[in-house]
């Protein structure tokens, strides 16, 4: 069975002006080398629709969701934080983005696949329910896996995000939702400047010092991630999958590499196998090296399709 990617041009143009580490070449670099490599016969291509502001309204303000329609310019830059930037084409690209992972939804719990993977930007793990921020502006993760408590009614959903920055705006989004189990590993302390204590018990951190590497990494996804997983037992597993914490990243401290993204991502397949009726659904975060990210993302698909 084939792997999904779900994408779509409107990705492209959204850019948030010259040498903004969100780039469009980022989504350039990884459909290259994905569809170069050898297993491209196993992926099979797909248009990201639109989210609707009924998907989007499951995980963030009305008022919010107006705010952000009506920022979007016909023409130049509206900034919403320093960082987090619209062009015309930003809003179009941010709703691909969400609706990607509707598809992805639709796509796993219909058994047209088995696991997908959502080749977009903007990213959406900083987005919070009234709050843009981060470079991202709708929730992605957070869309699709209320998509699926709608439609699937399901019970247990479990979210991975080795993002190098702390996922707030997914916590923060599903702080009092316990049929979801959170575990964000982080470069601590860092952006967005994460408090540690007084979490409730199925959401799970865990801070890593800058220079962190392979096997302390590997070491914290053997002993807490994976006994938290196979103790909750998912129904489908979404991963947050930023590639930030390779040592090759211009923006963070850890010291990861392309063999660390491929063992996480088998140990969570494996899990998946054995409660999810193997459904994983990834989606693009940080990664800002050119260099490095399509050959991090390249080993993260290669593992999904193991």
């Amino acid at each position: 069975m084939p792997l999904t990617i779900f994408t779509h041009p409107d990705c492209l143009k959204h850019e948030m002006g010259i040498n903004h580490p969100e780039c469009p070449e980022r989504l350039e670099v990884i459909s290259q080398k994905l569809k170069q490599a050898s297993i491209a016969s196993q992926l099979e291509w797909k248009e990201a629709p639109l989210a609707t502001k009924d998907q989007l309204k499951r995980v963030h303000d009305s008022a919010y969701i107006e705010f952000i329609f009506s920022q979007s310019p016909r023409q130049g830059y509206v900034p919403l934080d320093p960082d987090t930037i619209m062009n015309p084409f930003t809003l179009s690209a941010a709703l691909r983005a969400s609706g990607a992972q509707v598809a992805a939804v639709d796509e796993v719990f219909s058994a047209k696949t088995k696991r997908a993977f959502c080749l977009v930007r903007p990213p959406g793990h900083h987005a919070e329910l009234h709050e843009a921020m981060g470079f991202s502006f709708f929730n992605n993760i957070a869309v699709g896996v209320a998509h699926a408590f709608a439609q699937y009614h399901c019970q247990r959903i479990a979210i991975v995000d080795f993002d190098v920055h702390h996922g707030n705006g997914t916590e923060s989004i599903f702080l009092y939702e316990p049929r979801v189990c959170f575990w964000s590993s982080f470069q601590y302390p860092f952006y967005p400047g994460t408090v540690l204590t007084g979490k409730p018990s199925h959401i799970h951190l865990c801070p890593l010092a800058a220079g962190t590497r392979s096997d302390i990494f590997r070491q914290k996804v053997n002993l807490e991630l994976l006994p938290i997983l196979k103790d909750f037992k998912p129904e489908c597993i979404f991963i947050s999958a930023g590639f930030d914490a390779h040592q090759g990243d211009p923006l963070a401290n850890l010291m990861l590499t392309e063999d660390d993204y491929r063992f996480i991502t088998e140990q969570i397949c494996e899990i998946s196998d054995a409660f999810a009726k193997s459904r994983v659904i990834s989606t693009l975060e940080g990664g800002y090296n050119l260099q490095v990210l399509g050959n991090s993302v390249l080993a993260h698909i290669e593992a999904m399709l193991s």
